[in-house]
């Protein structure tokens, strides 16, 4: 019986051309090559599994290589190519820096690279998961691996740039590896199945490539045990099974009853599928990416990101059309949430089941307001409300005198001292006469009456003045704030409530409070429950005004109170954090405390 090779190893590419996914960093490679501008040290990072070792030693077997091709490739054929694919090769040098993270282990690798490669013309030391390597061991390879020999090639790799410190980064020539798309895995995945003789569906593969996350050795090792569980022939349906993955079905059956409100629908249907094995957090998981999903069918442009098997494109987006783009981001947030705290639940069903309660009464939560044809969410404001009023022009009213005015006694002197200058200062003039004549030319200024010879008031005059152009009203006096009033006041808005759909649990939360006036203008709401102070909060602006309108006050406001009712015990453990918990454990086990001193722990909160 042969030695069985996993694919991985045994698919392993051994030239540039075969790395799958990044032509970026293999043809800047074979052009360094080819042109001879071969740096002294290499970093290469980037996730697992997308190729960074295979091109390091890729780039250690072609710059040794004795007979290099046009293309930059290496031949395969001569005895450098050959010792390496044996692996007997002793210009290559491959170092664990995991497990070889000490600076001794640095030191014997620096005085290593003082000596000339017995055959061939580079020495290249492969350093792997650099990241791990002590401070001091980095300190150690500062010097050489800025100054190397001239036959001594670094190639660094790592899977956590950021952990490398920023002098070891300003040596090195960096390389970012990225992930592997999914239609460049299902194409290698497709080349080995038929490499193998072994029947694959299309989709399955496409499975198996979103299941690996982009890195090619995760999908390598999925295949082979999904190869041995079927006995040779991989389908969609034991792949799913064999990743413990539920069927795409399964989410727009809940989707649907979601949509219907059908809260007994998707409790049955989340046990079915809580009875096939599958936990709470995969289901939040599973049904946030199939939100996701949807929420981008809904725009053409980012189509492009819908990840799922070919032949359900078409599938989500016609669901997608049937969803507001509300619901689908409303969703995706009490998801999240649910996925979040879902180590923290006690009981797993049940925060599942509250989540599923939450997306099913989520249409009702969401008020819309159409605002020139766009669907925009409503804004709660609790401030008053300022209402839009036709701007009346400016009217210029001569104010009704009843006494002489100073410009009337002015003018009434200036034509008695002309009467007289007119007359002869020598011949006597009766009194009367000049009061005659004074009367006839001085004007006369009279207030206007009504016909019944009464005076016309302010609110008269304007009318007259204004006639039918404005709409003229006395404004009415503010009506006394009562229980009795208010309380039907109140009743009358909860019976416009009762017309608008949706609106039943808001209704009974309307006929349920209890009013109280507190002063002239100010009254308090008392509710049951936290809920119902949410319901009517939601309506407190609209409320606000009808009640203003209705007692002809606009400085009357009010207060929403919840009854204090008996509040859960929380335990001690779970209100402490880390560093309480630690405390209060050294203070009741002191040895604990005497051991971390000793041991030098520096233990993280």
């Amino acid at each position: 019986m042969d030695k069985f090779i996993v694919s991985a190893r045994k698919y392993r590419p051994q030239t540039f051309d075969s790395v799958v996914g990044q032509q970026h960093i293999t043809t800047t490679l074979k052009n360094a090559i080819k042109n001879n501008q071969l740096a002294h040290a290499f970093l290469f990072c980037g996730p697992r599994g997308v190729g960074k070792t295979t091109c390091a030693r890729i780039l250690a077997k072609t710059i040794n290589c004795e007979d290099l091709q046009p293309t930059g490739e290496a031949c395969n054929h001569c005895n450098s190519c050959k010792s390496f694919n044996e692996g007997t090769s002793l210009n290559i040098h491959e170092l664990d820096a995991a497990s070889n993270n000490s600076v001794d282990d640095i030191r014997t690798l620096v005085e290593q690279v003082r000596f000339m490669p017995q055959a061939g013309k580079y020495k290249v030391y492969i350093v792997d998961e650099v990241h791990m390597l002590s401070a001091a061991a980095f300190n150690a390879f500062l010097k050489t691996l800025e100054e190397p020999p001239p036959f001594a090639i670094f190639i660094l790799a790592t899977t956590e740039k950021h952990k490398i410190i920023p002098t070891i980064l300003s040596r090195c020539q960096i390389f970012d590896f990225k992930r592997i798309t999914t239609n460049d895995t299902v194409e290698h995945l497709q080349e080995i199945v038929d490499k193998e003789n072994i029947k694959a569906q299309k989709s399955a593969l496409q499975i198996i490539a979103q299941k690996s996350e982009g890195c090619m050795r995760d999908a390598l090792s999925i295949l082979d045990k999904i190869v041995s569980f079927t006995n040779g022939e991989v389908n969609y349906q034991n792949t799913l099974e064999h990743l413990n993955i539920l069927d795409e079905d399964y989410y727009f059956k809940l989707l649907n009853n979601l949509l219907q409100q059908d809260i007994g629908g998707a409790m049955l249907l989340y046990d079915e599928i809580n009875s096939k094995g599958f936990e709470g957090d995969m289901v939040l998981n599973g049904f946030a990416e199939f939100m996701r999903n949807l929420l981008v069918s809904k725009n053409e442009k980012a189509a492009i990101l819908l990840d799922v098997v070919e032949g359900m494109q078409q599938k989500y987006i016609d669901k997608a059309e049937q969803v507001s783009m509300s619901y689908l981001v409303s969703a995706l947030n009490v998801l999240n949430e649910a996925e979040i705290n879902y180590k923290m639940a006690r009981n797993k069903r049940l925060h599942v089941e509250l989540a599923l309660i939450k997306l099913n009464y989520l249409q009702q939560a969401i008020e819309l307001v159409n605002d020139n044809g766009n669907v925009i969410k409503k804004k709660r404001v609790d401030a008053p409300v300022i209402h839009k009023q036709k701007t009346i022009a400016t009217i210029n009213i001569q104010k009704p005198v009843e006494k002489e005015s100073k410009l009337f006694i002015k003018e009434k002197k200036a034509v008695i001292t002309e009467i007289i200058a007119n007359h002869n200062t020598e011949t006597k003039i009766a009194p009367g006469e000049i009061l005659h004549e004074v009367k006839e030319a001085i004007p006369k200024y009279s207030i206007p009456k009504n016909a019944n010879g009464s005076k016309k008031n302010v609110l008269e005059l304007l009318r007259d003045k204004v006639g039918a152009e404005y709409n003229v009203t006395e404004i009415k006096d503010a009506e006394a704030l009562t229980d009795a009033r208010l309380k039907e006041v109140w009743n009358e808005y909860a019976a416009k409530l009762e017309t608008q759909a949706n609106k039943h649990s808001t209704v009974q939360t309307f006929k349920s409070a209890k009013l109280h006036v507190e002063a002239d203008n100010f009254f308090t709401v008392t509710v049951n429950a936290i809920t119902q102070q949410k319901f009517i909060e939601q309506e407190k602006t609209m409320l606000c005004d009808f009640i203003q309108q209705s007692f002809n006050n606009r400085s009357i406001n009010f207060k929403i109170l919840v009854e204090a009712g008996e509040q859960e015990e929380i335990p001690l453990h779970l209100t402490l954090n880390s560093r309480q918990k630690f405390e209060r454990i050294a203070e009741k086990y002191p040895l604990v405390r005497e051991l971390k001193n000793r041991l030098n722990l520096d233990i993280d909160y």
